[in-house]
């Protein structure tokens, strides 16, 4: 009998987050250095308590704060975020204000209403080479194909972007292009920032491009770590503040990853008519993100508790990448090269070349049954038929296990690798 499920529901694959997180619950005794969770031990709890009673003692302020909200956001939080976002940029306002601003259920239902609403099955999204993979089972899952531009150390390889624009012009595929998809700080999966300089240059490609494409072609910035930086990058300012970024740039945000990742409240800055759309979308999704949660961070916003929780959680997190890096100088072979982390949550793992990483390989299996996991790298690179797909590489996240975890699951996997890596 023919399915009743949609093409979507049919095409749709779980997402290999889903997997690695079942891994980790169902085995107690594993170390799991592979999803991206915050650590348990700077979470607000005692803020987060008080705020809140702080918000509900008043019906004046309980009330709205436990009714329904307006699907664009809460007033106040929109405001706060235009502002706190104007001030991390140094004081420019191109491109920052609060009518531009909506709030979503964390940065992931903002990247994913986005696409919703500007692609269509078949489309094509530039990506980072690596990139976020979840980001890539959203395009799996709408059906929007990926090519793949190599990543630096800085950013985007620039004139690989300009080559692929120009292959896809000449094969008549240009006009299914609608964005260039960039984790433009302390990148997940592999921890780069990319310079404002390639940002400038990326958005004049995409606009020099765009009338053989026949349509805007967007530069989506998702900034998720954008306030974990620990040494430096953290000041480089968006592609908001360039010329032309009003109409152009779609900037997602979130307050999960900085303050509380169980609190699920993200941002976007969108341009017209991709804003509007976005917003009707969000309305049939949910009405609007839940009120609780925005009257909590707008108190902490306006208090000052969520600037001194930042702060916290970056010199937490650079103690921890601390940990990490010199466990890996200790334990690992001298020829795995490793992508320094000035901030976030992950380091980026290089073996050498013929040495497979992936999920079916025997360095992942065997570091399986040794009680120690991580993110193939292969995870994180996208179906893009113009390439082949590297598979020897890793990525290892110090966001949520402890000091002494991170010092044993390191121990365990470098133990892995010598007897697969000749000395």
């Amino acid at each position: 009998m023919k399915s009743a499920l949609s093409a979507l529901g049919q095409r749709i694959a779980p997402p290999p987050i889903s997997w690695l997180m079942k891994t980790a619950l169902a085995r107690p005794q594993l170390i799991s250095l592979a999803a991206g969770f915050t650590d348990n031990a700077t979470l607000p709890t005692k803020i987060s308590r008080q705020l809140l009673d702080e918000i509900l003692r008043s019906p004046k302020t309980g009330q709205p704060a436990l009714q329904y909200g307006t699907t664009a956001g809460e007033p106040d939080l929109r405001e706060l975020t235009a502002t706190h976002l104007q001030r991390l940029d140094g004081g420019h306002d191109h491109a920052h204000s609060p009518e531009r601003v909506l709030i979503t259920g964390g940065s992931q239902q903002l990247l994913y209403l986005t696409l919703e609403a500007l692609c269509d099955e078949g489309d094509i999204v530039l990506v980072e080479d690596p990139t976020y993979f979840v980001f890539l089972s959203i395009l799996q899952s709408r059906g929007v194909e990926a090519r793949g531009i190599k990543l630096e150390r800085d950013g985007l390889d620039l004139p690989q972007l300009e080559k692929v624009l120009t292959r896809l012009k000449n094969s008549g595929e240009l006009r299914r292009v609608k964005a260039l998809y960039l984790v433009t700080y302390f990148q997940n999966p592999t921890g780069a920032t990319t310079s404002l300089a390639k940002k400038s240059a990326a958005l004049k490609l995409l606009k020099k491009f765009e009338r053989a494409a026949g349509h805007p072609l967007y530069l989506i910035e998702d900034a998720a770590y954008r306030e974990l930086g620990f040494d430096h990058g953290a000041d480089v300012p968006t592609a908001l503040t360039l010329p032309g970024a009003r109409d152009r740039v779609v900037y997602a945000g979130t307050y999960s990853k900085p303050f509380a990742t169980g609190v699920r409240v993200g941002f976007g800055i969108l341009p017209e008519p991709l804003y509007t759309a976005v917003l009707h979308i969000k309305g049939n999704h949910d009405f609007g993100t839940a009120s609780l949660l925005q009257h909590l961070l707008a108190r902490a916003l306006a208090t000052g508790a969520y600037a001194r929780q930042v702060a916290k959680a970056q010199k937490n997190y650079a103690r921890k990448a601390r940990v990490m890096r010199q466990a890996m100088a200790k334990h690992f072979p001298a020829n795995v090269e490793t992508w320094e982390a000035s901030g976030g949550l992950y380091f980026w793992a290089r073996l050498p070349n013929g040495i497979s990483t992936g999920v079916k390989s025997k360095v992942f299996q065997t570091a399986l049954k040794n009680d120690v996991l991580y993110v193939p790298g292969e995870l994180c690179y996208a179906d893009d038929p113009t390439r082949r797909k590297p598979d020897h590489e890793m990525r290892l996240s110090f966001g949520g296990a402890s000091e002494a975890n991170i010092r044993r699951g390191i121990a365990r996997l470098g133990a892995v690798l010598k007897t697969f890596i000749p000395a």
